[in-house]
């Protein structure tokens, strides 16, 4: 028999996380993540998640009766919305100016389906006038996709206008909200979005490994049509629904995570709390702190002001200067975190995050003091 392992209890230090996600919880949901658990078909529970679906509702500014929390991360919300709606054959118009719009286009090829890319700068939001000349030349196309909040670089990509484009050319819109959700203006009814995703570690300030997502009625009706199965069972939404939807009893799909439900009930408690016009204004108030205080170190942002995320700021790392020996220290020496550069601007970059609970005047005074120490 093998010995089992001596290893004791794994006790993390308090660190203060201001990197590209997870962002800071909110003490009271770390304690909601301690209440008792029951059962994922107990009649308790099944209330506590019609009241978190209007939460994710609200959050999302959405009255899309499809409109659930994944029971896995961002990236699975993501492949949720893809695989229940694109078929093998058919045409995606792909956004990318950084990582994640280069996932969406990896996800459209692991269908089967044709990724027309529509490639931007990293660092700039997504060419819109590039995007209408795509969907002029490939009106075939069934779908246009692309991220709102690219968190590799901090650019913020204008949803409005790109999804009133693709109502005009006939296609359904794929929207990542990831690190948008919370953080700045997102109105999915209003602006039009067809099929939309996000995380809970973000601007959320919840536990790591939930997804809201959202479908429109046109979403659901592609869904309805397909020719094809979903190719994931896990993540076909006709099936899930079931287990979100209904009065009465629910259908039984698969083990929900019920304590990290609970924590994500009420991050988004918290956030209707304080109104979702409030978290926008104060994330933008907080990153306005930051920015006087990057300046007056020297360091310059990556993004231009007019496209820039007030959650997520990317910034050159100065000339010169050691970037891990840098993000090292500011772990070891004060308990905080910032990001690296990702992709194109690995080694070239920082990512600061403003997230959620994270963005609070004593973070970006912490940040800016440690940084000017470090840097100093």
């Amino acid at each position: 028999m093998i010995a089992a392992p001596q290893i004791q209890a794994f006790n993390p230090p308090r660190r203060i996380l201001m990197g590209p996600g997870p962002s800071d919880i909110f003490p009271e949901v770390l304690a909601a993540q301690a209440r008792p658990t029951v059962g994922h078909l107990d009649p308790l529970f099944i209330g506590m998640m019609d009241e978190l679906k209007a939460l994710i509702q609200y959050a999302f500014q959405t009255k899309n009766e499809m409109t659930i929390a994944v029971s896995a991360p961002g990236s699975a919300g993501m492949e949720t919305c893809f695989v229940n709606l694109v078929e093998p054959s058919e045409k995606v118009i792909v956004c990318r100016n950084g990582v994640f719009g280069e996932r969406m286009r990896q996800n459209v090829e692991r269908i089967g389906a044709t990724a027309v890319v529509v490639d931007t700068p990293w660092g700039e939001p997504v060419n819109v006038a590039d995007v209408q000349q795509a969907l002029a030349a490939h009106p075939d196309a069934k779908f246009l996709a692309f991220v709102h909040a690219e968190t590799s670089t901090g650019a913020l990509s204008d949803a409005k206008t790109l999804c009133a484009l693709a109502k005009e050319h006939g296609c359904l819109s794929i929207v990542d909200s990831v690190t948008s959700l919370g953080g700045v203006e997102l109105r999915v009814d209003e602006w039009g979005i067809d099929a939309i995703y996000s995380g809970s570690q973000k601007c959320l300030s919840c536990v790591p490994g939930l997804s809201p997502v959202s479908f429109s009625v046109a979403a659901v009706a592609k869904l309805k049509s397909r020719k094809t199965p979903v190719q994931s069972w896990f993540l076909d939404q006709s099936l899930v629904m079931g287990y979100w939807s209904g009065n009465g009893k629910r259908s039984y799909h698969h083990t929900a995570p019920v304590n990290a439900l609970y924590a994500l009930h009420e991050s988004l408690r918290k956030l209707a709390d304080e109104g979702l016009e409030h978290a926008w204004q104060r994330h933008s108030d907080m990153h306005q702190l930051l920015k006087t205080g990057l300046e007056k170190l020297g360091i310059k942002f990556v993004v231009d002001e007019a496209s820039r995320l007030p959650q997520l700021n990317a910034v050159y790392i100065p000339e010169g200067v050691d970037d891990a020996a840098v993000r090292s220290r500011l772990l070891n020496d004060y308990n905080l975190e910032i990001g690296a550069g990702l992709g194109d601007l690995a080694g070239k970059a920082w990512r600061i995050g403003l997230m959620g609970y994270g963005a609070r005047r004593e973070n970006v005074a912490l940040c800016l003091r440690a940084l000017e120490e470090v840097l100093g």
